[in-house]
């Protein structure tokens, strides 16, 4: 069983939750932007929720299913169609053989993931499959898919199985067919800036107190120099009290570092190991997948909360995934359709 790649889009990689455990030896954790939307299409389709996924972003590619397989796409919106007909989101979807999965104007968000039964066959390198794209390690050879790649796939679960054959004889002669049930969902549902949650970083009291004030009070935009390493606001300039030797220090996924220009930087999956700029604020877990769907243009403002609400937040979100776990295992476990 595999897919082939028609055409690769702007950007598609395999990614996994990530690489743990080598950042002292200088190695990334990379791993998908938006872990939520990893997660979901894994468990709606019979995975392990930490299996890799393809994650596609702002235009995604055009790919041919050779053979009858059960999918799911989830995360941003980028119009996915099968012979020109749409494809819902969300839910697990079965695909006939020889169908062509495309996709094409970026509706919402910014990253969609499509996860396949079973899993991709890519090798897992330091115990992730996740590309680290500037080191050419892990995914498919280590680099973006390209025209004419070959993705081969995992035999999928018995589960997983008979979800598929119900979905089969409810498509008849149809190419495909989708359950009536869903779950997860877009949580990037509104329009004007974004309201993105953070506790004070290590550095934060070495601000003037001007710079302060801004980062709580006035709006930033993503520019188009943001990536996968971390995403580049342009706004108020935020300013130190003095000026001070920093030693270097170990940085993680949301920090928010100000380099000398005075325009911060949140660092994301790609994120170096280390980082010698001051952090003035440190994202929220669960926000970061908010993060990750937005464009280079959008705004977003921050909300100060203590690290108390923000472990509280993302035990809230951990049970949200339990519940959504525990449902569709019971969906897939029963193997019907309905």
């Amino acid at each position: 069983m595999s897919i082939s790649v028609l055409q690769p889009g702007m950007l598609t990689s395999i990614q996994d939750l990530g690489r743990y455990g080598y950042q002292k030896y200088g190695v990334i954790v990379s791993g998908a932007m938006d872990t939520y939307s990893l997660r979901t299409a894994n468990l709606l389709v019979g995975n392990d929720e930490a299996e890799a996924a393809l994650e596609m972003t702002l235009m995604g590619p055009s790919l041919l299913i050779k053979n009858d397989t059960l999918l799911a796409i989830t995360g941003g919106d980028l119009s996915p169609v099968i012979d020109k007909q749409p494809v819902p989101m969300w839910r697990p979807l079965y695909v006939k053989g020889g169908s062509v999965l495309e996709f094409g104007a970026c509706k919402s968000g910014c990253r969609a993931y499509l996860a396949v039964a079973g899993g991709y066959h890519i090798p897992a390198v330091m115990g992730s499959k996740s590309t680290y794209l500037r080191a050419g390690i892990g995914g498919y050879e280590g680099r973006a898919l390209k025209e004419g790649d070959e993705l081969a796939l995992e035999t999928m679960g018995e589960k997983s199985k008979r979800l598929m054959r119900s979905l089969q004889k409810s498509a008849g002669e149809d190419t495909l067919a989708s359950t009536p049930w869903y779950a997860g969902g877009s949580i990037l549902k509104h329009a004007g800036d974004i309201l993105v949650r953070v506790t004070r970083g290590s550095q934060f009291e070495r601000f003037d107190d001007v710079s302060r004030n801004r980062l709580y009070s006035e709006p930033f935009q993503i520019t188009p120099q943001s990536d996968r390493m971390g995403y580049r606001l342009s706004g108020p300039a935020l300013q130190l009290e003095e000026p001070f030797e920093m030693i270097s220090e170990g940085v993680c996924l949301g920090t928010v570092q100000v380099p000398p220009d005075g325009n911060p930087i949140i660092l994301l999956a790609d994120r170096q190991t280390v980082g010698g700029y001051p952090s003035i604020a440190q994202v929220a877990v669960v926000d970061i997948a908010l993060i990750a769907q937005m464009k280079p243009g959008q705004k977003l403002a921050f909300q100060e909360i203590t690290a108390r609400e923000a472990e509280k937040l993302y035990l809230d979100r951990e049970r949200d995934m339990e519940e959504m776990r525990s449902a569709i295992s019971l969906k897939l476990a029963q193997g019907i359709a309905l």
